[in-house]
Parts: C-alpha cells; structure tokens; sequence
C-alpha cells in the first residue's frame, strides 16, 4: 500500500472508530471493510494498540469477527470487558456479545459512502 493510501486509511480508519457510539460494538475486519482495505483488519489492531491514547478513541468497543473481546485475560481483557458493560453490553455464557443487538453498523449516504458523524463538531 502506497504512503498516500496508507494515510488516507488511516484516517478513515479512525474516523470509524471515533463514530462508534455508546453501547455498540464493530468488530477489527469491519472497520478495515469500511475504511477501505477488505484485508486490513491486523492493520486495525495495530492503529488502536499505538493510537488509541493519543486520539482518545474508544477502543473498548472493538472486538474480533466471533463477538469476542481478543486481549488475554490479565492484560486488557477484564478493563475492556467492564467498560463495555458499564455501556450496556451484555457478554452471553461462551464471553461472546451479540451481533444482532450490540453490532454497530453506519449508515451509507447515496453515493455509498459512510456516513459518519462530522468530528469538528
């Protein structure tokens, strides 16, 4: 990927994330859809493990592709599961949260592009 795509990526890619609100949940592959890189799900994990602080972005509300919360227990994982409940997210018996409730899906405008809340505002 060339440097220019990489940021614009990028930038799509906490664009997403900043949206997600309270409550909800997406999932590393989804967000890499949404912004652009159908493959770039790894590259997900790594912008929020570098640039979640920095940005202020809600990582907690991401989870891998089965509903799951990916950091090993001891080392994220009860944090990020606590401020997911403290937001009204229910985990089932296997640790899992359900798609069909707690999925958070953007909308697309007419011409297919996301449609995020503006970030200036």
């Amino acid at each position: 990927m060339c440097r220019f795509k990489m940021r614009i990526f990028t930038r799509k890619v906490l664009d997403v994330i900043r949206s997600i609100p309270r409550g909800k949940v997406i999932s590393y592959g989804r967000i890499a859809v949404l912004a652009g890189n159908p493959r770039g799900a790894r590259q997900v994990s790594r912008f929020l493990h570098s640039m979640s602080e920095k940005h202020d972005l809600p990582w907690h509300r991401v989870v891998n592709a089965s509903g799951k919360i990916s950091l090993p227990r001891g080392q994220g994982y009860e944090l990020q599961r606590a401020l997911l409940e403290s937001e009204g997210v229910v985990f089932s018996k296997n640790r899992s949260i359900d798609f069909s409730t707690f999925l958070w899906e953007p909308r697309t405008g007419w011409d297919g592009e996301i449609d995020l809340p503006d970030q200036d505002s």
